[in-house]
Order: C-alpha cells, then sequence, then structure tokens
C-alpha cells in the first residue's frame, strides 16, 4: 500500500454530534531498533520489536461536534484540542500533537470538524526510556480511527483499520507504528520481510518457533525521571554521524539474521544480535555531535551481573536498552523461576527504590468499552 490509500474520501457528519473512545495500547521493545530517520517519519534501517502488555497507554478521546457554523468557519484551519496526562492539564504536550494533527490532515479530514479532549496514563514512568511515545501515540491514532470507522459509511476492515492505525502513528512517533499489533512487528522496508514497509508495521510473517513464544520481559527501572537527550533530538543527531551508514547497514543485516533465529529457536544467537543492538544504539548516543550518555552506573552494573549469571548457570538470560538508562531483561518463559529469582536478590538493588515492572509479550491494543 501507498500512502494515497490512504486517504479518506469521503464522510459524514450525520447522527454523530458527540461521544468518547478509549484504546489501551502497550509499549513494544525493539530487537533490532532504528535510530534515524528522514521525513516524514521514514526509518533509515528496518527494526523488529516484541509488544507488551503490562506497559501500556490508556487513552480517552473526547469528540464533540462544532455545531456554530461562524465557530466553525473561524476555526477551520486549526485543530482544537486539550490534553490531560494522568489527570492534569499539559499544555506542553499540544505542540507534538498539533503537529501530529497537522500530519495526518489530509488523511483524516474531519478532525477540524470536532473540538476533542484527550485524556492519557500510563502503567509506566512517563519519558524514561519505555517507550511512552510508542504507546501513546499508537493509543491517539486507534481513536482516531475508530472515530473514522464511524464516519465512513463503508464497512472498514480490520486488517485495514490496524493498517492505517499504524501508519497514522507513525506519524506521531516512529516506534508507535509497532504498538498496534503483536506479539512480533517488524517496520520499515527490507528486501528478506515479506510485506514490509517504511509507512507502517507488519506482524513478523513467518513462523515463530516455540522458544520465543510467551517469552518474559522484566523492566529494571534505573531511573524513572525524564531523559535529558530526547529521542527526537537523538535521531537528528544521526544526520550527520560518522558512523551512521555503517549501522544502517548494521541493523539491516541483523534484521536478515534475527528473522532465521525467529523461525530457528536459536537462543545463543539472539542473545547475541539483541545485546549487540542494545550497545549499539548507545555507542551511537555516545559518538554523536554533541555525543551525550543515557545510560547510568547501575545500567551497566546490571549488564555485568547478567554476563556473570549467564555464563555460570548457562541461562538464556539477555538485557536490551531502549533510549534510556533503564534495562530490559529478557528471557524464555520456561526460565521464568529461576531468572526472577536472580532479579530478586541480585539486580533490584541497583533499581531506583527497587522499582522493577514484571512484563511479556502481548498481543496489541485493546478498545476499552466506554459506560
Amino acid at each position: 500500500m501507498i500512502e494515497t490509500d490512504f486517504i479518506l474520501k469521503d464522510f459524514s457528519l450525520e447522527n454523530i454530534s458527540k461521544g468518547t473512545i478509549t484504546w489501551k495500547t502497550p509499549s513494544n521493545i525493539a530487537l533490532v531498533k532504528y535510530w534515524g530517520k528522514q521525513q516524514p517519519q521514514i526509518p533509515e534501517n528496518a527494526s523488529i520489536s516484541f509488544t507488551l502488555d503490562n506497559c501500556f497507554t490508556l487513552t480517552t478521546l473526547e469528540y464533540k461536534l462544532k455545531n456554530d457554523e461562524s465557530e466553525v468557519a473561524e476555526r477551520s484551519r486549526s485543530h482544537n484540542f486539550e490534553i490531560y496526562f494522568e489527570g492534569e492539564k499539559k499544555d506542553d504536550f499540544k505542540p507534538k500533537i498539533n503537529t501530529f494533527f497537522k500530519r495526518i490532515a489530509q488523511y483524516a479530514p474531519f478532525l477540524k470538524d470536532f473540538d476533542f479532549i484527550i485524556k492519557s496514563e500510563n502503567s509506566f514512568p512517563h519519558s524514561s526510556g519505555i517507550a511512552s511515545s510508542a504507546s501513546g501515540m499508537g493509543a491517539l491514532a486507534l481513536c482516531i480511527m475508530s472515530l473514522e470507522r464511524s464516519l465512513s459509511g463503508v464497512e472498514m476492515t480490520d486488517a485495514y483499520f490496524n493498517k492505517k492505525a499504524s501508519f497514522l502513528a507513525r506519524l506521531g512517533s516512529g516506534s508507535a507504528c509497532r504498538s498496534i499489533e503483536g506479539p512480533l512487528i517488524v517496520w520499515g522496508n527490507h528486501l528478506e520481510i515479506e510485506g514490509s514497509s517504511d509507512l507502517f508495521g507488519i506482524n513478523f510473517p513467518y513462523k515463530i518457533h516455540d522458544n520465543f513464544k510467551n517469552y518474559q520481559d522484566t523492566i529494571l527501572l534505573v531511573d524513572e525521571g525524564e531523559k535529558q537527550v530526547s529521542s527526537t533530538v537523538g535521531h537528528q543527531l544521526m544526520y550527520n554521524h560518522p558512523f551512521a551508514k555503517q549501522r544502517f547497514q548494521q541493523a539491516n543485516n541483523n534484521i536478515s539474521e534475527i528473522s532465521k533465529v525467529l523461525q530457528s529457536g536459536d537462543l545463543a544467537a539472539f542473545i547475541a544480535i539483541v545485546e549487540s543492538e542494545a550497545l549499539s544504539l548507545h555507542a551511537m548516543m555516545m559518538t554523536s555531535n554533541p555525543y551525550f550518555i543515557l545510560m547510568k552506573p547501575n545500567t551497566l552494573k546490571i549488564i555485568n551481573e547478567i554476563w556473570n549469571f549467564r555464563a555460570q548457570t548457562n541461562s538464556n538470560i539477555c538485557f536490551t536498552l531502549d533510549a534510556g538508562a533503564n534495562v530490559h531483561v529478557l528471557f524464555p518463559e520456561k526460565e521464568k523461576d529461576v531468572v526472577n529469582n536472580f532479579i530478586k536478590s541480585n539486580l533490584i538493588q541497583f533499581c531506583q527504590e527497587n522499582h522493577y515492572i514484571c512484563d511479556g509479550i502481548g498481543t496489541g491494543a485493546k478498545r476499552v468499552p466506554n459506560n
């Protein structure tokens, strides 16, 4: 599919004046990372991610049709909305949402006909490197698609609904396109992944080995504060990065390799790719201009503890990192008891206030009924 396939050509505002839509949308953790993009929100390399389950954003979109003709005429060129995050009005979130609405205006032209109130809350700390923009923008895109479905007047398949939701979410936050479905999502055109696209995420199209089903992800909250450098800024620093070209090639090669691994069940090869990817991501941050470090001392202590434990026990435990200090501890479900004991005895001491989140691989976003 191409961009024009997502343009809404006809819709009706009859028999609709106001309503409420709520979606619960998970975060995701990339196994092969993307870091660097072109406009509009096109990745420099393909990426693949596990969809999470317990780390999610709950977003409610309240909409009301603009009734007064003079009001409509006066405000037809702008999007009118208020946003609340975890009960507090957040005007500082508005520029990002406004940019998102402008980017998707041609694909969702009905947005200017409504006033909106957006209410969101996370099950995890905001802006701490657990892809809150992915789950947040994914949830908002799904709410918008639910409204479109009620306005379009034609039957919309679930496949198209999800694909367009992923397409719209990407225009708000690149990784958000990987939070619509699950358990394993590929985003970015790659010659060896059938159906892959730069425009939206797709379900991994091949049979996943049983070793990777119900995979576990325990997130160690090393630092629950906001990152000192946003992901948006980090991506921009790849434009003139001296190692950018090599990094993009490395990631695309790793997509080829991990695709084989996910089908064969080779856990040792999985560990090698995933940990290398995590460290490569942070190496790009440390070698950009200006350079920055998002890892904390306790991040490194956790990594070394994991390496020591794996060497001593032959466990299939491994780590990955997002753009932050927190550590995602990945392991097969059959090792859950052993690894959880290790985490409690050896790793939570390095977490801020001993905070961590037990999560696992999920199946994607779900609509929540409104009373």
